[in-house]
């Protein structure tokens, strides 16, 4: 049994891979991973170096145990100017590919700045045309995740940092136009929501900056939330001693798996943006399990990726 690596991957050119999201492309018979390339090794002032990135593009060729880069989203520019990407969100539809991508403009060294949502299309995942900047419930808005409902709606679920950092969503009934129908999860500040399917329930997670809280639901509006947090406690494999960061899952038949990031060398739950050493990310992955009707997962085991 081939065994994934851990760490999965690490960003050659800055060593700050972020925001990992999963996807299969369909013209090359290959898995992609695309991150937020944060430039971890940028001497700049104050949170310089979280912006200013691109959105970087990995390989796998088994099936997700393994990736190599092979470099970053071409087209995306929308300003003049050197500006910042993050935490892509990437689906297919109808022959075509959605990327719905956080953007700040330029590249501010602290965070009092404006955050949008862009729409981009693609037809091969490296070459990608612009669509629209979305009109949210506000102009701090990042981290889209986008599922199909039921009924065939599309709903996207993402941050809004104006209104206490809480989930908003909205509905599209065709990836283009899209309606804000409110906040989905408000219990407290968090960030980097991921929905997906697994074992007869729908289950939302996000990044609480202490690990990963877990909701769940039975028609995706109405969310509970699981008591037990997972990923809040460091491993035992290289890069993984600490808590995970913004996660994507991606399921298959009856596996899933979990894509997440880490800053390994950092001591407590929050970064310290002065101390260089701890903005390194590493990209790790990790099965998910049901285990009496909770998400539970084993972050230390063994697994072999089949995607």
């Amino acid at each position: 049994m081939q065994k994934a690596n851990a760490p999965l991957f690490n960003d050659p050119i800055h060593n700050g891979a972020a925001d990992p999201t999963v996807i299969y492309n369909e013209e090359t018979g290959t898995h992609y991973m695309f991150y937020t390339s944060r430039r971890a090794d940028a001497e700049e002032e104050g949170v310089m170096w979280v912006h200013g990135s691109d959105i970087g593009i990995a390989e796998s060729l088994d099936n997700g145990n393994s990736w190599h880069y092979i470099g970053i989203c071409q087209g995306l520019s929308y300003e003049n100017g050197r500006n910042t990407y993050w935490a892509p969100e990437i689906l297919r539809y109808e022959n075509l590919y959605h990327m719905y991508v956080s953007y700040v403009p330029g590249i501010p060294s602290g965070w009092k700045h404006p955050r949008y949502i862009l729409h981009y299309t693609s037809e091969n995942l490296i070459d990608w045309r612009f669509e629209s900047k979305l009109n949210l419930s506000s102009e701090k808005v990042i981290d889209a995740c986008v599922f199909r409902m039921p009924d065939g709606i599309f709903r996207m679920w993402y941050k809004d940092e104006a209104h206490d950092s809480h989930t908003y969503y909205a509905d599209s009934p065709d990836l283009y136009s899209w309606t804000v129908k409110g906040c989905a999860i408000d219990d407290t500040a968090h960030e980097g929501v991921n929905v997906f399917e697994f074992c007869g329930k729908y289950w939302l997670i996000t990044d609480c900056w202490s690990g990963l809280d877990v909701y769940y639901s039975d028609d995706l509006t109405n969310w509970k939330k699981q008591k037990e947090r997972i990923l809040d406690k460091g491993g035992i494999r290289k890069d993984d001693g600490v808590i995970a960061n913004h996660a994507d899952v991606a399921v298959n038949d009856d596996k899933a798996y979990i894509f997440y990031f880490t800053h390994p060398e950092r001591k407590g739950n929050m970064l310290d943006d002065t101390i260089a050493a701890e903005r390194r990310t590493s990209v790790q992955v990790a099965e998910l399990e049901i285990k009496n009707g909770k998400l539970i997962c084993d972050r230390n085991k063994d697994i072999s990726v089949k995607l």
